[in-house]
């Protein structure tokens, strides 16, 4: 009976311990030790103030208001401080602890981790332009609208993750409304548009005579955005070169206008923003590790579309609106079989896709609601069933191919006695590939 007990206190995800008359810990499961940081080992016998050191800690104790009334507690909002000095905020609920004859042996407390549901809560952020586009009901957005509050008043460098269409531009610039540096301009630069030596000159500037078309002095994007806020978008397509260059900038807060020696001092803010995997990129010996912390302040990350279908009902009705004023048109809304088709499409493109599908729809609707026939065949002609065994289809080869580049990569690392470069050299890769291989396949 007590190992079915001690099993159970064991696989809930809940804190549990039990301390004696003197308030020592007599038991601690497995959950406790996670949320504390304090292992069995180091809590069993010591104060429970010393373990949990938990805001009620002292006159305000639950444990020892219920033991001195007799009456459970239940659900009490407070902290403790765990091992490494973090604050965690918690739910606390109490119970004394009696043997088999009904007598006080002690307390029991229970405890949950509500450091998740904390970063989750809703935030409204002020109304600024954008903000509607970033409204939403789903949790993984909520994290979102919740980093964004957080560091705008701040001058920290942010990146942006993310696929194509999900919103890095429309973050960057909440960002920036939101911040001190509001008054001042905010500027976007496509780094992946543009070609190596233009991206460059667009950046810093240049002087007359510093490259053959360079007729006068122009003034590059960081000049231009002053105090304020320069958003550099896809920032994993630019070179090594250009790499080296924008870490001086956030390095040194200074850079040199092409074929000038003299040194400019910057104060615009950066963010970054990418639909890249920067950690794969430093694998491939793409992009430079120093850069990425550099850039890597703070990280927000932006989900896909069908990741938040929750909010699909809210942006249709918010590009209805838009596209009724722009187009002149009075578009009440849309067909319920329209609405089950965006509801089952996947949304490659995310939100920019979605705006477009409604533009389309607004344009070619002729009564009050959107149908069927408004949108456009990937959509209207989208069968879920099709996509799912497909997918699957494209899982399975997947899989064969990834099957056969496992033995491939084991043969290669046999022949060499496990010697990686002259597997790599042996496989026709580099060095760098065949280490991110290894650890992608966990080989």
């Amino acid at each position: 009976m007590i190992q079915d007990y001690e099993a159970i206190l064991e696989s809930i995800s809940d804190g549990v311990f039990t301390v004696d008359k003197e308030w020592r810990i007599s038991s601690f499961n497995r959950a406790a030790e996670e949320i504390t940081g304090v292992s069995r080992e180091e809590a069993l016998g010591r104060p429970c103030s010393e373990v949990l050191r938990s805001s009620l800690c002292g006159n305000q104790c639950a444990l020892r208001k219920t033991l001195k009334d007799g009456r459970a507690l239940v659900n009490k909002k407070c902290y403790i401080i765990n091992s490494e000095g973090g604050q965690i905020p918690i739910s606390l609920s109490t119970a004394v602890f009696r043997d088999r004859e009904g007598k006080i042996m002690g307390g029991a407390e229970t405890f949950r981790d509500l450091s998740e549901l904390e970063s989750l809560k809703k935030y409204q952020l002020p109304d600024t332009q954008g903000n509607k586009l970033l409204s939403s009901k789903s949790p993984s957005m909520q994290q979102v609208l919740y980093l964004i509050e957080m560091v705008s008043p701040t001058d920290s460098t942010v990146i942006i993750y993310g696929e194509t269409g999900t919103g890095k531009e429309v973050s960057a610039r909440t960002v920036h409304d939101l911040s001190p540096r509001r008054e001042e301009p905010f500027v976007a630069v496509n780094c992946a548009a543009l070609p190596e030596n233009l991206l460059e000159s667009v950046l810093f500037g240049h002087i007359k005579g510093a490259f053959t078309g360079a007729v006068e002095d122009q003034q590059g994007v960081f000049a231009r955005t002053g105090r304020g806020t320069l958003f550099l978008d896809e920032i994993g397509d630019i070179s090594p070169a250009l790499q080296l260059r924008l870490l001086r900038v956030l390095q040194e807060r200074e850079y040199e206008p092409l074929g000038s020696s003299r040194t400019i001092k910057t104060e615009a803010r950066i963010i970054a923003a990418t639909h890249r995997n920067l950690k794969d990129r430093i694998a491939e010996g793409m992009f430079r590790e120093d850069l990425y912390y550099r850039l890597n302040v703070v990280s927000i990350n932006l989900p896909p579309l069908r990741e938040r279908k929750e909010d699909l009902h809210d942006l249709t009705v918010l590009f209805i609106q838009r596209y009724n004023s722009l187009h002149n048109r009075e578009i009440l809304g849309i067909e319920a079989d329209v609405h089950t088709l965006l509801r089952d499409y996947d949304w490659p493109g995310n939100i920019r896709e979605l705006e477009n599908v409604i533009e389309r729809a607004c344009i070619l609707c002729r009564g009050p609601l959107i149908e069927k026939n408004c949108l456009p065949p990937e959509i209207s002609g989208f069968n879920p069933l099709m996509r799912k065994e497909a997918k699957e289809g494209k899982n399975d080869l997947m899989s064969s191919r990834e099957e056969a580049e496992i033995q491939e990569i084991r043969s290669a690392l046999n022949q060499t006695a496990n010697n990686k470069q002259a597997a790599a050299d042996l496989l026709g890769i580099h060095k760098t590939t065949l280490f991110r291989k290894l650890k992608k396949y966990k080989i």
